[in-house]
C-alpha cells in the first residue's frame, strides 16, 4: 500500500497543488470569522487553482555535459538548457516537426542520447503501468518511426541504440531500429496466467516497478523475469460504466497468506537467439524485486528476498554461463525495504544503503561484497542517494541531519571523510544534479516558503541564481488572514511525537475550539514535514477559517527517526498507531482551548484504517470521525504489503484480528462516515462492505458514501475532489 498523495491526478512535473472553493453555512456550534477576512473555498483547492505554485515541467538532467531538458509551451517543445547560464540553448524537437504527435511530456532518451521514444494515445492500467502508441525520433536524420500499430508497453531502448524492447499482450518482443523488423522472444503469454518482461499487480503497488526486463550493456542479451499467475486467486469487481449492462473487471490479486506468482529469471541471447531459464539454486527465494546489469557488461545483479521480507540476498549471475555467486546477504528481524539506492561505479563496486545501524545509511562495498566502509553515520537517516562524482571522489545525499521534518543536500567523500553540508534553508530541500557534478537545481519549501528553484555550485552548495519561485502565491494568500501551521512535539505516556497545528488567525486563549486531526500513520510514513503546502493543506487552513483547531501526530510506525521507531510495530499493525493517536488526542484536550469532547479525525486508505480504529477502540475520545478507502481487515490486503508487516494469518492470526476495526463495530459511539471507490483495484470496496455489515450486526447507525467505479485515489471525473470535501466539510460542520 502506498501512502495516498492527494495529488494523484497530477500526472506531469509542471503542475502543482491546486486549491478548491466552496461557500458552506457557518454552523452555530464554530466561531465566527471576522467580516475582513477572505474565506478559502473548496472551489479555489480543487477547482480554480488559485494558490497553484509554478514548477519546473519535465525536467530531466542530460548525460552529455551541463545541460538539462525542459518540456515548454504546453508540452510542444523540448527545449534544452545550460546549467551554467541557465539560458535556453537549442529546441531538441517541436510537435511541429512530429506529424501526429501533439504532446512531449511521455519522452525518453535513448544513452547517448542521440534518440528519442515518444509516446501518444496513452492509457493507465493500474498505478504506475500504462500502454501505449510509441515511435522512435532520430535526432540526427530527423525520422520518426513506429515501433508498433499495437499499444504496448515499456518499451526500452538498447544500450547501442539500435534496438527497442517492449512487451505486448504479456510477451517480450524486440524491434530493430536497422532492420526495420520486430522479433517475437517469449510465447506464452496469456492474461491471468503468464506475464514476460512486466510485473504483475502486486510487484507494481508494492515494489514499485513495472518494466521486469533489462538489457545488458553490449545490447546483445535481455535478462527477464517471467510471473506465473496461474494459482493466484482472482479478485473480481463490477464496473458500472454507462451501459445498460455492468461490466466485470478480473485480475489476479493476491490477499496476505494466498498464492503469489511463481517468479523466475531468464536470459534471451539476441545473436543466437537463444532463451534460458536462470537456475539461482537456494538463492532464489520468494521474490525477484530488482535486477538491474552492472557495469561489467555480462553481469548481472538480482535481488532476491524470501517471503517474510527480511532475508535478502544480492546475487550476480554470469551473462555468459549463468553461474551465479552470492555477493551479499543482509537480514532483520522485522523486513528490509527494497529501494532503488543500489548503485555500481567504474570497478564494479558499489554503493548500498541499509538500516543495519539502526538509520539508514550510505555504505560502500567492493565488486566481491566485501564491506570496504561505512560512508555516513549518525542518529539521523539519509533519505536519498543522488550519486557519486568520480573526479572528486564525493557522494551526494540527502537527509534528515536537520531534523526528522526536515530534508537538507550534503556531501561526503567515499571513504566518509569530509562531510559537507550543502543546504543552508531549513525545511525541504531537494536537489538534481548535472551529469558532471558541477552543478545541481536545489528545490526548497517550507511552511511559509512556496517552492523556490535555484541553480547551485556543487562544489560549496553556493546559490547562483534563483530560477523559478512564487512569491506570488504569497501575495495571494495573505488576503486570507491565515493561522500559521506551527511545528512541535507531543508528549504521552509513551513518547515524544512529531507535531502540526493550525489554529484560527483570530485565536482566543480564553475559547476552547473543537479538534479535528488528520493522519496517516502508515508504516515509514510522514504527514509532519516541514514543506510547502499539498492541496488538503488549505482544506485544513478553510477549516480553521470556520473555527476548527486542525492537527496531525506522527506516531510509533511512522519514519524518519530511527529503525526501532518504525518497526515497533511488526506483526502488529495498528495497534500502537491508533493508542498514540488516542493518546494524543486526550493530551490535546486537556490543554485549557480545546473542547476535549468535541475531537474528530479522519484519513484515508491507511489512514482511514485509523480512523475507522479511533471511532471503535477510541470511541470515548473521538465524537465524529471519516474513514476514506479504508483497510478494515488486512486479510483482504495484499501478500507482499501486508506479510512484510505481519508476516501471513496462518502464522499471526491474533495480529491480524485485534487490530480489525470489523472487530469493534459493536463499540462505536459517535458520528461516522464511510466512503469508498467501487471500483478501488488497490484497497477493495470489500473491506467497507464487510465493516457495514459489522455494523449493521452491531445495530450501529453510520452514514456510507460509494463513489461508482472510482479507483483508489477517487479522481477519475472532473468534479470527483470537489464533491468528496465538500461531502466531508458538511459532514464535519454536523457532527463536531
Amino acid at each position: 500500500m502506498k501512502k495516498i498523495f492527494f495529488l494523484l491526478l497530477l500526472t506531469t512535473l509542471f503542475i502543482s497543488c491546486t486549491t478548491t472553493h466552496t461557500t458552506t453555512q457557518q454552523t452555530s456550534n464554530t466561531t465566527q470569522n471576522t467580516p475582513k477576512e477572505k474565506q478559502i473555498s473548496l472551489e479555489d483547492i480543487w477547482a480554480k487553482g488559485t494558490f497553484r505554485t509554478q514548477r519546473l515541467g519535465g525536467f530531466h538532467a542530460m548525460n552529455k555535459g551541463d545541460y538539462y531538458v525542459v518540456v515548454n509551451n504546453r508540452g510542444t517543445n523540448l527545449d534544452k538548457y545550460s546549467y551554467k547560464t541557465l539560458e535556453k540553448v537549442a529546441t531538441i524537437v517541436s510537435t511541429r516537426e512530429l506529424n501526429g504527435i501533439n504532446s512531449l511530456y511521455n519522452y525518453t532518451f535513448s544513452k547517448a542520447e542521440n534518440k528519442l521514444i515518444i509516446g501518444t494515445e496513452t492509457e493507465q492500467i493500474y498505478r504506475h503501468s500504462s500502454r501505449g502508441i510509441y515511435f522512435v525520433y532520430d535526432l540526427t536524420t530527423k525520422k520518426l518511426t513506429k515501433i508498433s500499430d499495437n499499444k504496448i508497453q515499456e518499451p526500452t531502448f538498447s544500450p547501442d541504440e539500435n534496438k527497442v524492447a517492449f512487451m505486448y499482450q504479456n510477451n517480450l518482443f524486440y524491434k530493430d531500429l536497422k532492420t526495420n523488423t520486430t522479433k517475437q522472444i517469449t510465447f506464452d503469454g496469456k492474461k491471468n496466467k503468464i506475464i514476460n518482461g512486466v510485473t504483475d499487480w502486486v510487484y507494481e503497488e508494492e515494489f514499485a516497478f513495472v518494466r521486469a526486463f533489462e538489457w545488458n550493456g553490449n545490447s546483445d542479451k535481455i535478462a527477464y523475469i517471467r510471473f506465473d499467475e496461474t494459482n493466484v486467486p482472482e479478485f473480481s469487481m463490477d464496473i458500472f460504466g454507462s451501459d445498460l449492462y455492468p461490466k466485470q473487471q478480473v485480475f489476479k490479486y493476491p490477499k496476505a497468506g494466498e498464492n503469489n506468482a511463481e517468479v523466475s529469471l531468464h536470459l534471451y541471447n539476441v545473436q543466437t537467439q537463444s532463451n534460458q531459464k536462470i537456475n539461482l539454486g537456494n538463492l532464489q527465494q520468494y521474490y525477484i524485486p530488482r535486477m538491474e546489469w552492472t557495469n561489467e557488461a555480462n553481469t548481472l545483479c538480482v535481488t532476491t528476498l524470501n517471503r517474510h521480507q527480511n532475508n535478502l540476498n544480492l546475487i550476480f549471475v554470469d551473462g555468459n554461463t549463468l553461474q551465479n555467486t552470492l555477493i551479499l546477504n543482509e537480514k532483520d528481524d522485522a523486513y528490509i525495504n527494497i529501494t532503488d539506492n543500489l548503485t555500481f561505479l567504474k570497478d564494479n563496486s558499489f554503493i548500498w544503503t541499509s538500516e543495519k545501524d539502526g538509520y539508514n545509511h550510505i555504505y560502500h562495498y567492493d565488486k566481491t561484497g566485501k564491506l570496504i566502509n561505512q560512508v555516513t553515520k549518525g542518529n539521523w537517516e539519509v533519505t536519498n542517494y543522488y550519486g557519486y562524482d568520480a573526479k572528486t571522489s564525493r557522494i551526494y545525499y540527502q537527509s534528515t541531519e536537520d531534523g526528522s521534518i526536515n530534508r537538507s543536500i550534503s556531501a561526503v567523500n567515499i571513504d566518509g571523510t569530509h562531510p559537507q553540508k550543502l543546504s543552508s534553508k531549513i525545511g525541504t530541500n531537494s536537489a538534481a544534479f548535472s551529469n558532471s557534478f558541477n552543478y545541481y537545481i536545489n528545490t526548497f519549501s517550507n511552511a511559509e516558503t512556496p517552492t523556490i528553484y535555484t541553480l547551485n555550485e556543487a562544489k560549496t552548495g553556493k546559490e547562483i541564481k534563483v530560477i523559478k519561485e512564487n512569491s506570488a502565491v504569497t501575495s495571494r494568500l495573505a488576503a486570507y488572514n491565515l493561522g500559521k501551521k506551527e511545528f512541535t512535539t507531543i508528549t504521552t505516556k509513551d513518547g515524544t511525537f512529531n507535531m502540526w497545528m493550525i489554529k484560527p488567525a483570530n485565536f482566543d486563549t480564553t475559547k476552547k475550539y473543537p479538534l479535528f486531526m488528520y493522519q496517516y500513520s502508515g508504516p515509514g510514513s510522514q504527514e509532519v514535514e516541514n514543506r510547502w503546502h499539498y492541496a488538503n493543506d488549505y482544506w485544513y487552513y478553510m477549516l480553521s477559517q470556520k473555527g476548527y483547531i486542525v492537527a496531525c501526530v506522527d506516531g510509533r510506525g511512522t519514519g524518519y527517526k530511527g529503525r526501532d521507531f518504525k518497526k515497533i510495530t511488526q506483526k502488529e499493525l495498528g495497534k500502537y498507531e491508533i493508542e498514540d493517536q488516542i493518546e494524543a488526542a486526550k493530551e490535546l484536550g486537556k490543554r485549557n482551548y480545546i473542547d476535549k469532547n468535541r475531537i474528530g479525525i479522519w484519513g484515508w486508505s491507511f489512514g482511514g484504517y485509523m480512523s475507522s480504529l479511533a471511532i471503535t477502540k477510541g470511541a470515548d475520545t473521538f465524537k465524529m470521525a471519516i474513514a476514506v478507502a479504508p483497510v478494515t481487515s488486512w486479510r483482504f490486503y495484499d501478500t507482499i504489503y501486508t506479510e512484510r508487516y505481519m508476516q501471513t494469518p496462518q502464522e499471526n492470526a491474533s495480529g491480524y484480528d485485534d487490530n480489525s476495526p470489523i472487530n469493534f463495530a459493536h463499540l462505536l459511539k459517535g458520528k461516522y462516515l464511510l466512503i469508498h471507490g467501487s471500483g478501488d483495484d488497490n484497497v477493495h470496496v470489500q473491506n467497507t462492505m464487510r465493516m457495514i455489515n459489522a455494523l449493521v450486526e452491531a445495530n450501529k447507525q453510520f452514514d456510507l458514501f460509494i463513489y461508482p467505479d472510482r479507483t483508489h485515489g477517487i479522481y477519475s471525473a472532473r468534479n470527483d475532489r470537489l464533491h468528496l470535501y465538500k461531502k466531508m466539510t458538511t459532514f464535519i460542520e454536523e457532527n463536531l
